[in-house]
């Protein structure tokens, strides 16, 4: 059996830089035509130069696939001439509250003094995508920034918003109300809780930010994604760190989930008796929200079981050691 995809996309992405890019941004390649590319590296990506020369490295990784790079600035109080300066450069801005996630020092301190800058986006039309976390408990921090969405919803009514990598079934909720709110979801807050994190022996490799949830909240979420929402689109989050950054002290957050996205999906939404509803969880929901026009690939599937290795370099895989049903067909 096989199944074929239209131009899949992932909605954000981690790729890093240097040997890391390399090694890691071809398995992103393989099975997406296109992906939204995190900005927050050291230095971020918040200029010009910066942002063609990551631009130009992530095409020169994969120069052997027709893979679409949608690059965003890390958010900064950007003036007017800038914004329109970059306005064909970028897909987005990437919003990162100060100290909340990987890379995030040089983030945003104070939520209500950058309103100057979502005003120009707003007219210019660049999306914000927003690292939705309060300084709060951990469980509670997406939950506590919402009230931020709702007033930013409100006084930008043009500006598009993508909540990013939602957990939380009051996220949900939220989406519902506003109809400039987006969001994005992972595949592995599809699938796991804090309870695979943490509540046996620590799993290192599936501590990311936010952090994995109640089951209800990941209920939540899978009911959403299986319904076929029209507003929630398929992101990864993958993040990869090396094995030393992750079974270690001060563990690095981060699921490096690239190698086996679109065959645990199929599986997953197969399970359900869904398959119909993913085309558009993996293409047409963000094509339609964004006026997004992605190469025009068709990537197959195909039913063939195989393990997932242990290790990709000296990163360790999600679902690592695990048989899969489904993978992706190369050309």
């Amino acid at each position: 059996m096989t199944i074929s995809l239209f131009a899949p996309l992932d909605m954000h992405l981690h790729l890093r830089e240097g040997a890391m890019l390399r090694l890691v941004a071809p398995f992103s390649a393989a099975q997406f035509t296109g992906a939204v590319i995190m900005p927050n590296l050291v230095p971020p990506v918040d200029n010009l130069d910066r942002l063609a020369a990551y631009e130009a490295e992530i095409r020169s990784a994969v120069a052997s696939y027709p893979f679409m790079p949608l690059m965003t600035l890390f958010f900064r109080a950007y003036d007017a001439a800038t914004l329109h300066a970059l306005r064909g450069r970028i897909f987005a801005i990437k919003l990162y509250p100060e100290g909340v996630t990987t890379n995030s020092t040089g983030g945003v301190s104070d939520l209500e003094a950058i309103e100057p800058t979502l005003a120009v986006m707003e007219e210019l039309g660049i999306p914000l995508l927003v690292h939705g976390e309060s300084h709060g408990f951990v469980l509670d921090r997406e939950t506590e920034f919402l009230p931020v969405y709702e007033r930013w919803a409100q006084t930008f009514p043009r500006l598009r918003i993508v909540m990013e990598h939602i957990t939380t079934a009051a996220a949900l909720e939220l989406l519902d109300r506003y109809p400039n709110l987006f969001a994005t979801v992972t595949l592995h807050h599809l699938l796991i809780t804090l309870d695979d994190v943490a509540g046996g022996l620590l799993q290192p490799h599936l501590f990311c930010k936010p952090i994995a949830k109640r089951p209800s909240d990941r209920d939540a979420l899978l009911a959403a994604a299986l319904s076929g929402h029209p507003k929630l689109m398929f992101g990864s989050d993958s993040a990869p760190h090396p094995i030393e950054r992750k079974e270690a002290a001060f563990c690095a957050a981060g699921i490096f989930s690239a190698p086996v996205l679109l065959p645990m999906l199929v599986e997953l939404f197969e399970r359900h008796h869904a398959l119909d509803r993913l085309p558009d969880f993996v293409s047409g929901n963000a094509c339609r929200i964004h006026g997004l026009k992605p190469p025009q690939r068709e990537v197959r599937l195909v039913e063939d079981p195989w393990t997932v290795p242990p290790r990709y370099g000296d990163v360790v895989p999600f679902a690592a050691g695990q048989t899969l049903r489904w993978r992706v067909l190369t050309d």
